[in-house]
């Protein structure tokens, strides 16, 4: 278990959607300090946060954030982009885009991070998530949340010798600016944000935060139709 109160906590992501909504209930039990990053911190609108530009894709935009966070012992990494892309019809970059920002950013950001939470006498790690991780969707971005997954499986293993538990965090659509064009049932944010810090508060090693989510995973163990019904045809 890891206490929030008087924690020092990084949140990627932080200026809007889940990230600021994390931002929010963080002080609302009690974090000692948090830094909300963003591509542009001014985006990042909490009176008591402390704004960080992080770009999760650039190296040395990841040493430079870590540099100026040395207390950090929890850190949450809740950025992520959809772009949409096709596998068969897009350019390849844009393929490539939604794996460098969903799988390796969060991944460059760790590596930064572990050295310093480890220094700090330990800590967590919680990973940002997709109902995705387990239910393809047509585009790289699931496949980038089922990389991630991964990763944070492994990562889990390898940091608990070292003192840093890591929760994955799953979840289906939520009610962000990622979601803004699609009409289908979302989650408010705050409940996500909520259900996350719980699970870091309770030492989980996942987090399954809607009802969706909870649907998917449990369909895992069946056959490939079970999720996807136009097999049956």
């Amino acid at each position: 278990m890891t206490a929030i109160e008087g924690a020092t906590v990084l949140v990627t992501g932080g200026g809007r959607g889940i990230g600021k909504m994390l931002v929010e209930e963080l002080y609302g039990r009690g974090a000692g300090k948090v830094y909300a990053t963003a591509r542009d911190p001014r985006t990042v609108t909490h009176p008591g946060a402390v704004p960080l530009a992080l770009e999760v894709t650039d190296p040395a935009s990841v040493t430079a954030a870590a540099e100026q966070a040395q207390d950090v012992t929890i850190l949450i990494n809740n950025a992520g982009a959809s772009v949409r892309a096709s596998y068969l019809d897009s350019p390849m970059e844009e393929v490539r885009r939604d794996l460098e920002t969903n799988f390796y950013g969060p991944l460059l950001v760790t590596r930064a991070f572990v050295p310093i939470i480890e220094r700090n006498g330990g800590g967590h790690i919680l990973n940002v998530h997709s109902a995705l991780s387990w239910l393809a969707d047509g585009t790289p971005y699931g496949a980038s949340k089922a990389a991630l997954w991964s990763q944070t499986n492994s990562l889990r293993l390898e940091l608990q010798p070292r003192g840093i538990a890591v929760t994955g965090l799953h979840v289906a659509y939520v009610d962000t600016g990622m979601t803004a064009g699609l009409d289908a049932p979302k989650a408010d944010p705050r409940d996500v944000a909520v259900a996350a810090l719980d699970g870091i508060e309770a030492g989980a090693h996942e987090v399954l935060a809607d009802d969706t989510t909870r649907w998917v995973k449990s369909q895992l163990s069946a056959g490939l139709e079970a999720l996807y019904p136009q097999l049956n045809k």
